[in-house]
């Protein structure tokens, strides 16, 4: 109340000048009389009119281009290249697979011959072993020759220098991680016989008498991938399809099977726990629950047998 009778006895004391002072004041002010929307600093101008800034108390603004900001690394492109170095790796460690199976190949080859060589009873059958590297492995061949085949004309027991043969690829091949994959093939010369046992039959038992002997020589029967018999339809000789050596035995090392290799050793079970991640650690601990539970009581049954024994 006294604020308010302080008010009216200053409204009552001073002039009507002063009042009016007073109420310009507090009036707003613009920097410019226009209405047209540029009541602002420029009041509508440019910056290079003279009479621009209408206003004593406001500040020219300019305008300063800066360049533009450098992309930094964010976590996505972090991200990319830690995925990149990974891929570098994994592509690292298959080419050093790729060398030293091929380092295997060549040190079995070189292996072969040099056993052949030493060996002066097994030198009349140097010209019956061919070796060659394939896009699909090792390849070792026995193949007959004009006057000595491997194989009885229309059988497939080897003969004795057959089987010595076999015995110096199986101490090689034994050595080695790859699989194994085993063909028997016959010249173009048609064979049948009474019961319609024909070339195929008898090229499939001849690689099966191979798979026999590698087994009976310490290869051991998982290293084997695959056994067939393919008759004559891959000669050795093309232009010559009943050339005698059209007709041989091929066993093949299989590349990228070997220990180590992404093929080997559950590749694709591996390829499963990449698509379902946390799939490995589900199985770890299922395995440690396993081994963890307590054994189950024998049943009352078994027990009562167990002591009547």
């Amino acid at each position: 109340m006294m604020a308010f009778f302080l008010l009216l006895w200053l409204l009552n004391s001073v002039t009507q000048e002063q009042l009016e002072g007073i109420s310009n004041y507090f009036a707003p002010v613009s920097a410019s009389t226009s209405t047209s929307g540029s009541g602002d600093i420029l009041g509508g101008k440019t910056i290079t009119e003279e009479g621009a800034s209408e206003s004593s108390t406001s500040r020219d603004s300019v305008t300063v281009d800066l360049p533009p900001p450098k992309a930094g690394k964010g976590s996505a492109d972090a991200e990319g290249a830690e995925g990149e170095s990974e891929g570098k790796s994994d592509n690292a460690s298959e080419e050093a697979l790729k060398e030293a199976e091929q380092e295997q190949f060549e040190k079995a080859q070189e292996e072969l011959e040099e056993t052949i060589d030493a060996n002066p009873a097994m030198k009349q059958l140097k010209e019956s072993l061919l070796i060659d590297d394939t896009p699909e492995g090792l390849r070792i061949q026995l193949v007959d020759q004009d006057g000595l085949a491997m194989f009885p004309s229309g059988g497939a027991d080897m003969f004795l220098h057959t089987r010595r043969l076999m015995e110096i690829v199986s101490k090689v091949v034994v050595t080695l991680p790859q699989r194994l994959a085993v063909s028997g093939h016959t010249d173009a010369v048609p064979f049948r016989s009474d019961n319609g046992y024909s070339n195929w039959e008898l090229s499939s038992d001849r690689a099966n008498s191979a798979r026999r002997a590698l087994q009976h020589f310490g290869v051991p029967e998982k290293r084997f991938s695959r056994v067939v018999g393919k008759a004559a339809t891959e000669p050795l000789l093309p232009d010559d399809p009943n050339h005698a050596r059209n007709r041989r035995l091929s066993i093949i090392l299989l590349r990228g099977t070997g220990e180590g290799n992404p093929a080997a050793n559950g590749g694709k079970a591996q390829q499963k726990e990449d698509v379902l991640p946390g799939l490995g650690d589900i199985k770890k601990r299922q395995l440690e629950e396993q081994n963890a539970a307590p054994a189950a009581p024998a049943a009352p049954q078994l027990q009562l047998q167990i002591q009547a024994q």
